[in-house]
């Protein structure tokens, strides 16, 4: 069997005393600088993580305001180009009804110089009837003078009516 004593027990109290002062001197200071290193390294990238995440928030907040004022001003400038096309079309239909406006008024004005006309010629061949249907009924040949007259009488009625 296992044989125990007090002196062996020492021994192996004091090794292992001595092993750990040693490993602690040797192994455990550096284990343990390396990783307290390790966790400072872990923590740093931690930490530019978070700081990297925040400006990126940062960032698309910036687009997105951004965005919202060009998608603004896109409104706008549509907006004022739908009112500036509006003010050109009532500008066209505004030349186009003055242009049919002046058109319609030289053709009356055309008209009533055809109408003038018209009734001066119906009124110069209505003389000319009539004295040649009073001459004819008076068997005898007027004078110029008598013509004049007829006409201008006859002119008067036709004028009245």
């Amino acid at each position: 069997m296992i044989d125990l004593s007090i002196s062996t027990f020492l021994i192996t109290l004091i090794n292992i005393g001595i092993l750990f002062a040693v490993l602690r001197v040797a192994l455990f200071k550096r284990v343990t600088k390396f990783m307290e290193d390790r966790a400072n390294k872990i923590q740093h990238s931690i930490d530019e993580a978070e700081k990297d995440r925040q400006e990126a928030k940062a960032l698309i907040r910036q687009y997105e305001d951004r965005l919202k004022d060009v998608q603004g001003e896109t409104k706008a400038i549509l907006e004022a180009s739908r009112e500036k096309a509006r003010q050109e079309a009532a500008q066209i239909i505004e030349k186009a009804r003055e242009g049919a406006n002046s058109l319609i008024a030289n053709a009356h004005k055309q008209i009533e110089a055809e109408q003038r006309a018209a009734m001066a010629l119906f009124r110069a061949e209505a003389a000319a009837l009539v004295i040649g249907a009073s001459s004819r009924l008076l068997q005898r040949e007027l004078t110029q003078e008598d013509s004049r007259r007829l006409a201008g009488l006859l002119l008067q009625e036709v004028g009245k009516q």
